[in-house]
């Protein structure tokens, strides 16, 4: 159970000793070699799915703009921007490689902790492994003392850090980027107080507000770019000399206190090193909030096992968590990011489809710039009744979200389907036939079947590569 924050208001947070030094040491004593099998190969998936997203985010325009920031900002590097020849300094490179694989909701995530670790991680290691020429191995560590941070970090100040209008993601984005940075950069008797330092600076520079849910705006879109930017240039200012509050996490007027009304470090640190918060990230199969994907799911299966289309359908419900009422439960969303996030407009976009749902259909960008403005789609959002439901209670976790879907039919008949674990999430994995299919399918549009090919080796044998100079050499397209 959170605690309350401790008064008066010069005493530190209570029972929060060292908790920023704890994660730093761990960051900087973890080797690959210390990895078990199935965290080995769980990088490997998160691999996999990064690049699959960040290709398809590549191409939607606030990619570009990010192109074009970067361009006009300049910076000199090593870092190459993903799917170009283009080469940059590793924040800007870790900035516009993270607006691609972020910014499109169809990257992993840790439900529990409400953020999307790999596009902010990977991206950082990438881009600083790649100019400081590590190796694939020392890369892969980096990427996992960064999702662990990252997400118990996360853990610790939930869900009172998003009922106070904190997007995590954002938030503590900096400290997954920051750590995968410092592990890279620093080595040495003093490397944990380095990493330590470099989580102190990060912090300074952490905000990342919800008020897009209300209003719109594209800003969502660059939340993760943000963050993983400044966790890598935390890093180098750190690396300059520049240093930062050692007890950040946990001190009297750090991070804990000004961005969570309650926290939790022991559940944050439990098990660190030993159980692996990591294996706990979902991959998702659509473009949308982790939390509509049952209800998603429960739609088009009713659909294809009944045979039915929207006209067959009388009144729609849904039975929901309290968690997701209210921000996920819009029935008129202002825009493609709104509507991504809408558990009706999703539940709309499957309904219109009907019988003619495919198999393993995927919900991606493209489709909801396709129907937002589409009036049919929009009604049938405007019928979908969200509403609270014990089962769906019951079963969501830290992992996962339920729905149960309910559909009353014209013929007075009624429907139901209870999904109490989307695909992609833990109790429901994908395969790595799955990961690679998906992966070969999408990287297939913008290369030849040999460049494909080599892509996947690559990706597979990182962590028996020299560093990632191969790999972005063939991602560039070079």
């Amino acid at each position: 159970m959170a605690q309350a924050m401790a008064n008066p208001a010069d005493a530190a947070v209570p029972g929060a000793a060292a908790v920023t030094r704890r994660f730093a040491a761990f960051s900087a004593g973890l080797t690959y070699d210390a990895l078990p099998p199935v965290v080995r190969e769980h990088l490997t998936i998160f691999l996999l799915d990064y690049l699959r997203v960040a290709s398809l985010g590549q191409r939607m325009p606030w990619s570009g703009w990010a192109v074009k920031l970067a361009a006009e900002l300049g910076g000199n590097g090593r870092s190459t921007i993903l799917f170009s020849s283009d080469r940059t300094d590793p924040e800007r490179a870790t900035f516009v490689n993270t607006t691609f694989s972020g910014s499109i909701d169809a990257d992993d995530v840790h439900v529990g902790s409400m953020l999307h670790p790999g596009c902010i991680v990977i991206s950082a290691a990438l881009a600083v492994g790649e100019a400081r020429g590590a190796s694939g191995e020392r890369i892969l560590a980096a990427i996992a003392a960064g999702y662990e941070n990252m997400i118990r970090i996360g853990l610790s100040l939930q869900p009172s850090h998003f009922r106070r209008g904190f997007q995590s993601t954002s938030t503590c984005g900096g400290f997954g980027a920051a750590t995968a940075a410092a592990c890279l950069m620093f080595d040495g008797a003093d490397r944990a107080e380095r990493i330590a330092e470099t989580l102190g600076l990060v912090a300074s520079f952490s905000g990342g507000l919800t008020q897009f849910y209300h209003s719109g705006s594209t800003v969502k879109r660059i939340h993760a770019a943000h963050a993983a930017g400044e966790g890598v240039h935390a890093a180098l200012l750190a690396s300059a000399g520049f240093s930062g509050p050692a007890d950040i996490l946990e001190g009297k007027d750090g991070f804990a206190r000004a961005y969570a009304d309650g926290h939790d470090f022991d559940k944050g640190l439990s098990g660190l090193g030993e159980q692996w918060r990591l294996l706990e990230v979902a991959i998702k199969p659509h473009a949308s909030s982790a939390r509509v994907l049952s209800a998603i799911e429960a739609t088009a299966s009713l659909c294809t096992e009944h045979g039915l289309t929207i006209d067959d359908i009388d009144t729609i419900r849904v039975g929901i968590p309290k968690v997701i009422q209210g921000r996920l439960t819009v029935n008129e969303p202002k825009d493609i990011q709104a509507a991504q996030m809408s558990l009706p407009f999703c539940m709309a976009m499957v309904l219109k489809q009907g019988r003619a749902v495919p198999e393993g259909f995927t919900l991606n960008i493209d489709d909801f710039e396709a129907t937002l403005a589409d009036p049919t789609v929009m009604a049938i959002s405007s019928r979908v009744s969200c509403e609270l439901d014990d089962d769906a209670e019951r079963v969501s976790t830290e992992q996962s979200v339920g729905a149960k879907v309910a559909f009353r039919l014209k013929t007075g008949e009624v429907v139901e389907r209870f999904i109490d674990a989307p695909k992609g999430s833990v109790s429901r994995p994908f395969t790595m036939d799955d990961h690679v299919a998906r992966f070969r399918a999408e990287l297939a549009r913008r290369f030849d079947a040999a460049r494909v090919d080599a892509l996947q080796v690559e990706v597979q044998g990182l962590s028996k590569a020299s560093g990632v100079a191969r790999l972005m050499q063939l991602l560039s397209g070079r």
